[in-house]
């Protein structure tokens, strides 16, 4: 289960996927129901891949962003609130082995979606945060809540590794 979100994330997720072998198949991208120019980078991205792997399977699936830009911190508590209620559904339904992603909001409720099925003893989901490459010295908000939930916490930079400790240092890896 793959989570998108428009912009640098989106080209940094879909570089991380091109390296995937054709056994992370089906994959399940989450969109936000806000988010138009992410789906049409994944539907080509999923034709070309097609070319190369006949059996590639995809399905896209969208909920409520979690937060807009420059949303209140107070009210982005509700909107995170309801964007797990209508996660949960979704990530019970699809019960990925693997949730990547790399740092939208978007992707919190589904963490924490994933992490409640866990607990529940329904699926457990390895979840893999990779820290988006533009943050050098401190982590994205959606990092600093997922740092101490990730199975892997991966950083582009050598200061942020120093910073947190249970990160994984890999270099430039988009």
């Amino acid at each position: 289960l793959l989570v998108f979100f428009t912009g640098g994330h989106t080209t940094e997720i879909l570089r991380l996927l091109s390296c995937l072998s054709e056994s992370y198949s089906p994959r399940h991208y989450v969109l936000a129901d806000s988010d138009n120019m992410s789906e049409a980078k994944i539907r080509s991205f999923e034709q070309k891949r097609a070319e190369t792997f006949s059996n590639s399977q995809f399905t896209l699936d969208r909920i409520p962003r979690s937060r807009e830009v420059r949303q209140s911190w107070t009210s982005s508590v509700v909107t995170t609130l309801y964007s797990i209620l209508y996660s949960v559904p979704l990530t019970y339904r699809l019960k990925p082995d693997l949730i990547l992603c790399n740092g939208p909001g978007t992707c919190v409720p589904v963490c924490i979606s994933a992490l409640l099925l866990g607990l529940l003893g329904i699926k457990r989901a390895i979840i893999v945060y990779v820290e988006s490459i533009c943050r050098v010295e401190t982590l994205s908000l959606s990092g600093k809540i997922l740092y101490y939930f990730s199975d892997y916490f991966i950083v582009q930079w050598p200061d942020l590794k120093e910073k947190y400790p249970k990160s994984v240092y890999l270099g430039r890896i988009v």
